[in-house]
């Protein structure tokens, strides 16, 4: 079981809760404040497929921050957190960790405790890089990284530097990542392999098979087939950061 639905509370972030751990997460340029089984988890931006139970636990809840958004609320960049799942008592002080679980322990809703503590803390903490916004905004335009570095007014070396702080990976792997996304989508909604990977930017339907296969792991025919099966309970057409997805 998966649920998700947008936070009103924290701008560009998603609450979700699931059951279980099974199958896989698939990098979506997102990080994650998590909460399984009573402890504080960061989820931190993916390169590649995760299996979902490399966080144990039975019942989970999070909040999925937008590219970007995550390393002013949590102090640290996000190369750092990158391809890792980490306990928020690795990043933040171990007694406040044990107070701010207490918090969220008393709230009815998990997902709720999540979003007041990331509210509060991303309203002390100030906002994001506001570059970071714009990168992604571009790349989904389908930008090069070329024209979003002039745009920018940087070089490309001091785009990826500002890259790797606020996603964890370089612009050209945050585009790689995002495009996928989008054709995940596309696909889920049936529309032809062919049209996917024109509509997302793909040079020709053998490069959009090499991408899905290289990001996710699979073929583009397994990550419909169990969206199709998992009637609509994913983001998208896969579940990302914090939640399981296909396997």
């Amino acid at each position: 079981m998966y649920e998700e639905a947008p936070s009103a509370a924290v701008p560009g972030a998603v609450l979700w809760r699931a059951q279980g751990n099974g199958g896989m997460v698939l990098p979506d340029g997102c990080m994650d404040l998590l909460w399984a089984d009573g402890r504080l988890l960061v989820a931190g931006p993916d390169t590649g497929p995760h299996p979902a139970g490399e966080v144990p636990g039975g019942a989970f809840a999070g909040i999925r921050l937008a590219p970007g958004t995550a390393p002013a609320l949590l102090g640290v960049p996000a190369h750092v957190l990158r391809d890792r799942r980490v306990e928020l008592a690795e990043l933040w002080p171990a007694r406040e960790v044990r107070r701010l679980a207490g918090r969220v322990a008393a709230y009815g809703d998990p997902r709720a405790g999540l979003e007041a503590l990331a509210a509060r803390r991303a309203a002390e903490a100030g906002p994001p890089d506001p570059l970071a916004a714009e990168v992604a905004a571009r790349l989904r335009a389908g930008q090069t990284v070329a024209a979003i570095a002039a745009a920018a007014g940087l070089g490309e070396r001091q785009l990826r530097r500002r890259s790797l702080d606020a996603f964890g990976y370089g612009p050209r792997t945050l585009g790689r990542i995002l495009r996928l996304r989008r054709a995940l989508a596309l696909a889920g909604a049936g529309m032809p392999y062919a049209e996917v990977a024109h509509a997302a930017g793909y040079a020709d339907q053998a490069h959009l098979a090499r991408e899905v296969r290289a990001l996710a792991g699979t073929t583009l025919t397994a990550l419909t087939a169990y969206a199709a099966g998992s009637a609509g309970a994913n983001r998208d057409t896969p579940q990302s950061s914090g939640s399981s997805t296909t396997a």
